[in-house]
């Protein structure tokens, strides 16, 4: 019970870690009208889940893993894959500010942890990233590797949604509707990439990118990324 509750409380979408700052993408997407209705919305959170998993995924699972180990390069290494295929600088700051966000938070609440000595060791230059931090984060709790990437992929799928309110003419019950149906492939998801290792980890999405790109250049932005 004491594990289930620090799940909901880390992986709560309004974790002080910024995210209500971020829409994933869908700023751009609505501008340039990819996204304008319920499902079109539907099929571009289900767009980021999946990328979600097969990248960002696969290096939480890997940091949470090398918390067994109690293997410190491996959490670098891990955070190095993220931040190197971060291809847009918008991306690539949401991972970082968020990651160093969760990670201060973890050294505050939690206190002493790998997590913290991970902060301590970003001066390499390999900055602490978000799903890293949350996969090392769930591992000292003694929360599971499954319910860990289940709260990754919820995380991610609730930040398009938050925006999705204040962005398109869609509700809360909406907006409901589609994070139940995209749930749905979590357990799908976790089973395609379980096996897999950072060299593995891919997120080809050209069009995201491009909105990325033109969005980065906006004059009037909601959102940073």
């Amino acid at each position: 019970m004491v594990e289930t509750l620090k799940l909901l409380q880390f992986g709560d979408s309004v974790f002080p870690v910024g995210a209500f700052s971020f829409s994933n993408g869908l700023e751009a997407a609505v501008e340039h009208g990819v996204v304008h209705d319920r499902d079109t919305l539907r099929d571009f959170v289900r767009t980021i889940t999946r990328l979600a998993a097969t990248a960002d995924g696969v290096a939480l699972l890997a940091g949470h893993r090398a918390v067994a180990a109690g293997d410190l390069d491996r959490i670098r290494r891990a955070d190095e894959a993220v931040h190197l295929r971060k291809v847009n600088e918008e991306m690539r700051a949401m991972s970082v500010r968020m990651g160093q966000k969760l990670a201060e938070a973890s050294a505050r609440i939690v206190g002493e942890s790998l997590l913290k000595e991970r902060i301590g060791g970003a001066a390499d230059g390999v900055p602490v990233t978000y799903p890293v931090a949350l996969g090392v984060l769930f591992a000292e709790l003694g929360i599971g590797e499954q319910d860990a990437f289940a709260a990754h992929q919820y995380g991610a799928a609730s930040m398009v949604l938050g925006a999705a309110l204040r962005l398109i003419r869609v509700d809360h019950l909406d907006a409901q509707s589609i994070l139940f149906a995209v749930n749905a492939h979590v357990a799908d998801d976790y089973r395609d990439v379980r096996g897999a290792d950072l060299d593995d980890m891919q997120g080809f999405a050209p069009h995201l990118d491009i909105l990325a790109g033109a969005h980065q250049h906006a004059h009037v932005r909601m959102f940073m990324n």
